[in-house]
């Protein structure tokens, strides 16, 4: 149905609302997407919905803040990239490899996260999603429902990943300054829960539009050309990874929303073309210089065992040839002692297109394949989602022809690892942290065994999104990934547990010291990277 949209923004409060949003910057050049509105009419402006719209552009570029790309690397590539086995680093930056890599958390590199989702939330909000957030909501009133709604799944899918890292976050109390000027964090409990509040009120006022023409997010859309239909089935998605990740803690409440997600009548992403990609060109995507300008990240060592090992088609479109291994590819063990930048000749990654990769169809049957080992009503058939996992992450690549026999293959396995360089850093046959699980699916295994083979293939499928597959093998405890060599944690990160979270931010400690005190106690632990998260039960 068509509808009209009605504008009663005054001039002065969109004005101070547009204005405060587009001056700062989290990472100082947003010059594509900051299309100057001040040179247009007033009608102009409301004809095309750039009052409220153009926000939405700075929200889906701060996810991953990909300019300048140093930005990215220690908001998301020397974090979760590297903790998920997915990358590894091949020098030592400056600290003789005292760093991330070999769990000495850096605060300069570690807070960056947490800036681009909050930037200066007290003094002077910038260009940061909370900040953004908050404005859209005042300016835009209470006449762009079909906006908010994006707003919340847009919020959503920034800020779980905040509490993925971090714990407990500044939520549902955005804003609400207390009398003593600290601000109060949400547990990650009620994080979660209102995450799931936000998914359904965006979910229950955009289903009715799923087939309307209207477009008003066209402009500013940079996933889905402002389409209301795969917005949709991007939040029923992402309700059922939120409800997965769940479920070992709050059986009840992952049930409930995931089965929410999965009865949905406008459905969930199952083709490539449903992916959550953020179109970030002319940008050239941020890894193309870590990996070839910059030197700076390298194939994972748990990466080279098990694509190698399953003979892995795909291989070759998430890495290039080492030189240290002509025509044969080589990883880089996170977490190994580093004097020098001596892994230059491993493999680097492929060359990515300027798109941002939040979520993928294939991820999604993954997680209606553990939905139905759990039961819930909807899930279907484990096997066959298993499977369509793995054809539509084939598909997404242009090689599907070759899915079914990958997934006819019962035989293959991890490879043991050898690393050229340092026979310290080997994992051999038969080592504990080598995983033995094969590709085909047997009906006949233990759910352990199943749900194993079920994330094993959901991760290699999600590259390179790096800390979601870091929160997943945190939750599950696969695929199995090498434990660091060097620990430079003093204790407070077990080897053996691997990194579990990134501590609260110094600048947090510094403006915000009794809302942190509060927050670690709602954590539940000591505030280093060792203490589990609420969702991460043993």
């Amino acid at each position: 149905m068509m509808r009209t949209f009605k504008y009663k923004l005054t001039r002065s409060l969109a004005i101070a609302g547009l204005s405060s949003i587009l001056l700062g910057s989290c990472t100082k050049d947003f010059e594509r997407i900051n299309t100057n509105p001040y040179g247009m009419t007033r009608d102009e402006l409301k004809a095309d919905f750039r009052l409220v719209g153009e926000p939405f552009r700075q929200i889906q570029f701060n996810i991953f803040a990909v300019q300048p790309g140093w930005v990215m690397q220690v908001q998301q590539n020397l974090q979760g990239d590297i903790f998920s086995g997915y990358m590894g680093v091949p020098g030592p930056f400056g600290n003789f490899g005292n760093n991330n890599s070999t769990y000495n958390l850096i605060d300069g590199w570690n807070q960056v996260m947490w800036g681009c989702a909050y930037g200066s939330y007290i003094d002077a909000p910038n260009i940061a999603v909370m900040p953004i957030a908050s404005r859209i909501m005042k300016v835009a009133g209470n006449e762009f429902a079909d906006f908010k709604a994006w707003l919340l799944i847009l919020k959503v899918a920034t800020m779980h990943r905040i509490s993925d890292v971090y714990g407990p976050i500044i939520y549902t109390k955005f804003g609400v300054i207390n009398p003593d000027k600290s601000i109060d964090y949400d547990s990650q409990k009620d994080a979660y829960y209102a995450f799931f509040a936000d998914l359904n009120s965006a979910i229950t006022t955009l289903t009715p539009l799923a087939n309307d023409p209207l477009k008003p997010f066209s402009k500013f859309d940079l996933m889905y050309d402002g389409s209301y239909k795969p917005w949709i089935k991007f939040a029923n998605s992402l309700r059922l990874r939120l409800a997965i990740r769940i479920a070992k803690v709050d059986p009840a409440k992952a049930k409930l929303e995931g089965e929410a997600a999965l009865s949905n009548p406008v459905g969930l992403m199952t083709v490539p073309a449903d992916d959550a990609r953020i179109n970030i060109a002319p940008v050239e995507h941020p890894y193309n210089a870590f990996s070839d300008s910059w030197n700076d990240i390298r194939m994972g060592a748990p990466m080279e065992s098990i694509l190698t090992g399953y003979n892995d088609p795909r291989i070759k479109l998430y890495f290039k040839t080492a030189v240290a291994k002509p025509d044969g590819y080589k990883g880089v063990r996170t977490g190994i002692a580093l004097p020098s930048k001596m892994y230059e000749d491993y493999s680097r990654l492929a060359t990515f297109p300027s798109k941002m990769q939040l979520m993928t169809a294939a991820e999604v049957w993954f997680l209606k394949a553990e939905a139905a080992l759990n039961g819930w009503a909807g899930a279907g058939s484990a096997a066959t989602n298993y499977e369509n996992g793995v054809k539509t992450s084939f598909d997404q690549y242009a090689i599907g022809g070759q899915a079914a026999a990958y997934l006819l293959d019962n035989t293959s396995k991890a490879a043991p690892y050898t690393d050229l360089k340092n026979a310290a850093n080997n994992v051999p046959a038969g080592d504990p942290y080598l995983s033995t699980v094969t590709i085909r699916w047997e009906e006949g295994d233990a759910p352990a065994r199943k749900l194993e083979r079920i994330i094993t293939q959901k991760w290699i499928a999600m590259f390179p999104e790096g800390q979601e597959a870091w929160t997943e093998f945190r939750r599950t405890g696969y695929p199995k990934l090498f434990p660091v060599v060097v620990n430079n944690s003093g204790g407070k990160i077990p080897t053996a547990t691997f990194v579990r979270r990134i501590n609260f931010v110094i600048p947090e400690y510094a403006t915000n010291a009794k809302g942190v005190e509060r927050a670690i106690t709602l954590l539940g632990g000591p505030d280093n990277g060792g203490t589990r998260l609420w969702w991460d039960k043993p």
